[in-house]
């Protein structure tokens, strides 16, 4: 596959893996830990081999291996001391490192791996939490550093998304224990839509009822659903749109077309907290995160 990151530079490794170039190069020059080759034009870069090993490195030196001693262990023992660690205190650690493993290989089969080892110590929430959102919100600072594509992006966040989908499925048989109806959705062209799918899950796993709309929802849909539902909370989460430019004439036909109803509103981002709740006619209530909103609901 073509689109495989198979090189990377220091500052790759650097992002990658939490630690400063220089100190990299320290343990390069000073301890024989890593193999840097070299291209045509004499250009420094790393393989995958050497980004596992780094991993492997940094994994063991958090947990009290001094660099001295690592770099007197064979590549093999390196990693089968790193995958000890990983099935005792440090599975989070090593399973984030895995599932980077995977992103830039592109290897399905690697991520089901990791994420069935997890199942093995952990429920599905406590994966999401605990494993997925920190490699999430590292997976942000990589594609910002330009270190990965969006194609790389896309990939995990697929596999992400099946496993939610998968979960969420399984809770078609939970009991509903409220008449308030969540309507699920995004602004148009929002396409980060991973927290949205995992609170729709949680939303579920409460016992309440919910339909959800997805991506690019028109807001002159929403009004099919007054006369259908009594009791409706609509939710949307806004990552990245709409734009500064655009988010407060959205939030005004937000307002001009629930202020005519009972119904209320859940804005969730960073963006929304800009506003005040008591900016707007309807009930619209704001919140920076989803974790913040799980916290009442």
């Amino acid at each position: 596959m073509d689109n495989i990151k198979k090189n990377f530079s220091i500052r790759d490794l650097e992002n990658i893996s939490g630690i400063k170039a220089h100190t990299i190069r320290i343990w390069e020059k000073r301890y024989n830990l890593l193999s840097p080759e070299r291209s045509k034009t004499n250009i420094r870069y790393y393989s995958h081999q050497n980004l596992q090993k780094l991993l492997n490195i940094v994994l063991l030196n958090n947990n009290n291996y001094k660099i001295s001693k690592i770099s007197k262990m064979s590549d093999e023992l390196i990693n089968i001391t790193a995958r000890d660690l990983a099935l005792n205190t440090t599975i989070n650690d090593d399973a984030i490192n895995s599932l980077k493993l995977s992103m830039f290989k592109f290897d399905k089969v690697s991520f089901n791996t990791t994420y069935n080892k997890l199942l093995d110590k952990k429920n599905f929430r406590e994966i999401f939490n605990e494993v997925f959102i920190p490699f999430l919100e590292h997976l942000g600072l990589l594609w910002q550093t330009e270190t990965i594509l969006p194609v790389h992006e896309h990939f995990i966040s697929n596999l992400i998304t099946q496993k939610i989908q998968i979960n969420t499925d399984e809770l078609k048989y939970t009991k509903i224990s409220s008449d308030n109806v969540f309507i699920l959705f995004l602004p148009a062209n929002e396409i980060h839509e991973l927290g949205l799918l995992y609170l729709n899950y949680e939303l579920v796993l409460r016992g309440h009822r919910t339909i959800y709309l997805g991506q690019n929802l028109p807001l002159n849909n929403l009004n099919i659903f007054f006369d259908i539902h009594d009791k409706i909370t609509f939710v949307a989460s806004m990552t990245v749109r709409p734009y500064d430019d655009d988010i407060v004439e959205y939030f005004d036909t937000l307002d001009s077309i629930i202020s005519t109803t009972s119904h209320t509103l859940i804005a969730i981002g960073k963006k929304v907290m800009q506003f005040s709740s008591n900016n707007f006619k309807s009930q619209i209530s704001l919140y920076p995160s989803i974790s913040e909103l799980l916290k009442e609901i």
